[in-house]
């Protein structure tokens, strides 16, 4: 290799914006690609189901691509696995939770023949010029770990998603002495979790929510419904400790809240006594004060099972006034007018409802590093070089000024933006370049099919509606024989707008006068006057621009 050879890292996801996370590694022929996430939809990508990171990078590089590694099983880091891994077949390394819940994404897809490869930490496997070790830490979910990239030019560390957390639901903290060891071996860079960058102080332990859920279970005399994210395995296990505790059956409700806490019991992340699950149809057998149901929908998810029992849509749960109701969750940045209105209509039921906002119960704590266990890990990697990654950009900019609070060289920070080309080495680190980047639309089976164009008339119909303007043509005389038919969709209702419809109607008939044969040649033409005609009558008459969508039919 050449002396002059660099480290490129080029973020394709998970640089100002929250989810879609993937991280690309490439070093002379060898590309490796840390996690492989999506985001949800805003809310004006109409119809869209999921986003998932523009891959035409890796696409066109395929054959350098070596692996995918995986951090951990949130949505935000294997949701896009799916997608990519029909396009990009290499093999998937990552812990046994983490990869079962990427099997069941393939199978769902009916993605075959990738090769799924479990890791333990401390394990190390060599991909071309690339030594990767994984490095147990803490979240919010089993199987979660860090990961030391050590390449020719020197070692990175990309922490993932993660905590420091002293005494863990499951036992196995972060590991700090790996990372202690790392950095004094001499680490080149540190890419790190920024999302909770901005709140000072350390995160709560997650048994801090085992001694809530205690007190609440105790006094409850009715059913216990709690939402929660599905992929929180160590909440749902604090969960059945407590409802054991105090003689509780339960309930999981929720195709992704049944498939993890399958899986999670299968792999052994889960215990949950045999005796003390019960299936939905049973619950009718049970005290209320014997129940607990745990279901999605934390976020206000329209479909979700917490909304649907809320409003009366549930086939089977319907809440009650003596229920009792956790939200065991932090709102997601653009949801809290969906949580807001699930709150509201739990309360119409007369329900107890408990949720973070109130700040009278310890019901949620993050997954994520505040600022003290922040300046931990950086006092421990003790990097030369620093790139913050999983956050907005002003995230990413508050955790480069903690970095070079706690040492870093100003040059020697770098806030990415997506598609970045930076390069480093142990004499500098720079950007260099840019490689296509951005979103890709999933709608339905369809992948990227659906991009600004689509998206662009979706928001236009959506907000002023639809005329389609009919007409048939005799191929023959060239005549107009039947038409012009006006019909409106989300514009105006037709009968109450009569005497618009018949303006709307004679517009047209102005424009068809001009024309003594109508050709096939003038179709276009024709078609683009009675749209701009039309536009101009409808703003000058009602100030509105609908879409309008002008028909001709050959008879």
């Amino acid at each position: 290799m050449s002396e002059e050879m660099k480290l490129k890292i080029i973020p394709l996801g998970g640089v100002d914006e929250i989810g879609k996370n993937m991280t690309v590694f490439e070093y002379g022929d060898d590309i490796v690609v840390v996690d492989c996430g999506l985001i949800f939809p805003q809310e004006d990508m109409l119809g869209i189901d999921l986003v998932i990171p523009d891959i035409s990078y890796l696409e066109k590089n395929y054959d350098r691509v070596r692996a995918f590694l995986i951090t951990h099983g949130h949505e935000d880091h294997i949701g896009a696995t799916p997608y990519v891994l029909e396009r990009i077949p290499v093999p998937v390394y990552g812990t046994k939770l983490t990869l079962g819940l990427v099997e069941h994404k393939l199978k769902e897809r009916k993605v075959g023949n990738i090769e799924l490869n479990v890791v333990e930490p401390g394990d190390v496997v060599q991909l071309g010029a690339f030594t990767v070790q994984f490095i147990r830490v803490s979240h919010s979910i089993a199987g979660a770990v860090a990961m030391a990239i050590t390449t020719p030019v020197g070692t990175v560390l990309h922490t993932g998603d993660f905590k420091i957390d002293y005494t863990p639901v499951d036992g196995e903290g972060t590991d700090l002495s790996t990372i202690a060891a790392l950095g004094s071996k001499g680490l080149l860079a540190l890419l790190a979790d920024s999302t909770n960058v901005e709140r000072p102080g350390f995160t709560m332990t997650e048994k801090n929510i085992g001694k809530t859920f205690r007190e609440l279970f105790r006094d409850a005399q009715g059913r216990i419904i709690i939402a929660t994210f599905a992929s929180n395995v160590s909440r749902i296990q604090l969960i059945v400790n407590e409802g054991v505790r105090y003689g509780r059956k339960f309930c999981f409700i929720g195709r992704s809240m049944v498939n993890i806490v399958k899986l999670a019991g299968q792999l052994g992340e889960l215990t949950i006594p045999e005796d003390a699950l019960i299936d939905i149809d049973d619950l009718d057998r049970y005290r209320d004060d014997q129940i607990v149901i745990v279901t999605t929908g934390s976020q206000g998810e329209s479909m979700s099972g917490l909304m649907r029992m809320a409003y009366g849509e549930h086939r089977k749960v319907t809440i009650r006034s003596t229920d009792l109701v956790i939200l065991s969750s932090s709102v997601i940045p653009g949801n809290e007018k969906l949580v807001s209105r699930v709150i509201n209509q739990l309360y119409r039921c007369g329900a107890t409802v408990i949720y973070e906002a109130q700040q009278m119960a310890e019901v949620h704590v993050s997954g994520h590093a505040r600022q003290e266990e922040l300046k931990l890990i950086h006092k421990l990697a003790h990097p030369r070089y620093f790139i913050p990654v999983h956050g907005e950009y002003r995230h990413l900019c508050q955790h480069a000024k903690l970095a070079v609070a706690m040492g870093v060289e100003p040059d020697h920070v770098v806030v990415p933006d997506l598609g970045s080309v930076i390069e480093l080495d142990q004499k500098e680190i720079k950007v260099t370049g840019t490689v296509p980047s951005g979103s890709v639309l999933i709608d339905g089976l369809g992948v990227g099919d659906v991009g600004n164009v689509v998206l662009r008339d979706r928001r236009h119909l959506s907000q002023d509606g639809l005329i389609i303007v009919v007409m048939a043509v005799d191929s023959e005389q060239g005549m107009v024989v039947a038409g012009p038919e006006i019909i409106s969709r989300g514009f105006v209702y037709v009968r109450e707008a009569e005497e618009l419809m018949d303006s709307v109607r004679n517009v047209v008939l102005h424009i068809l006068a001009d024309y003594d044969r109508i050709e096939p040649c003038d179709w276009n033409p024709i078609k683009a006057r009675v749209r701009e005609e039309l536009r101009k009558h409808l703003i000058e008459k009602i100030k509105r621009n609908p879409m309008i969508l002008p028909i001709i039919v050959e008879i």
